[in-house]
């Protein structure tokens, strides 16, 4: 009899298991859509100011001499922005740069502010690192800011990419609550 409820035992959760792990059809189909310098994310909400904005920050991206725009990313970029306030504009940008580092290209942006944006880069500049695979660099409008542009430097074949992630907040946008003492850390801080 134990080794009949076994049995049992063992082919219901087998049959449990197979029904989650089957294919739920075309419907449920993991999206295939690729970054491009178009919106990132649902602009339910956004107004036209925060629109525009975003546009300008991104037309107005500092990018290191010999950089060369492209429509889709270069490169896999290992982290992503996240922009905890809503309702917010979003657009991304790329470029490559051919013969440089990571930490020359960042570094550069470091010291080459985005139009009226201030750095949330702090301590000493990156040093020369074969092993150095990825660096963000933020630029905020104004002190704890939620908004702005966090560039991502991040090493490519025959140099690096460069991706900018822009946001600017609408009018209405409001912030998720913290629970005391704590804060949202500043754009391109990780």
């Amino acid at each position: 009899m134990r080794r009949r409820s076994a049995l049992i035992l063992s082919l219901s959760a087998l049959l449990v298991l197979t029904g989650c792990a089957t294919d739920a059809g075309d419907d449920a189909a993991a999206p295939t859509s690729e970054p491009t310098a178009s919106p990132s994310v649902e602009t339910s909400g956004v107004d036209a100011a925060a629109e525009q904005q975003a546009q300008a920050w991104l037309d107005a991206a500092v990018v290191p001499p010999g950089a060369v725009r492209v429509a889709d990313s270069p490169a896999s970029f290992h982290s992503n922005q996240g922009w905890p306030c809503r309702p917010v504009a979003e657009l991304e940008g790329y470029w490559t740069l051919a013969d440089s580092t990571v930490a020359g290209a960042a570094n550069w942006l470091r010291e080459n502010p985005t139009a009226d944006l201030v750095s949330t880069a702090g301590g000493s500049p990156w040093e020369e690192d074969p092993n150095l695979d990825g660096v963000l660099v933020g630029y905020i409008p104004a002190d704890e800011s939620q908004q702005g542009i966090v560039y991502t430097v991040s090493k490519a074949v025959s140099g690096v990419a460069i991706r900018a992630e822009v946001a600017a907040l609408s009018a209405s946008a409001t912030c998720p609550s913290l629970a005391p003492g704590e804060m949202w850390g500043k754009p391109g801080q990780g």
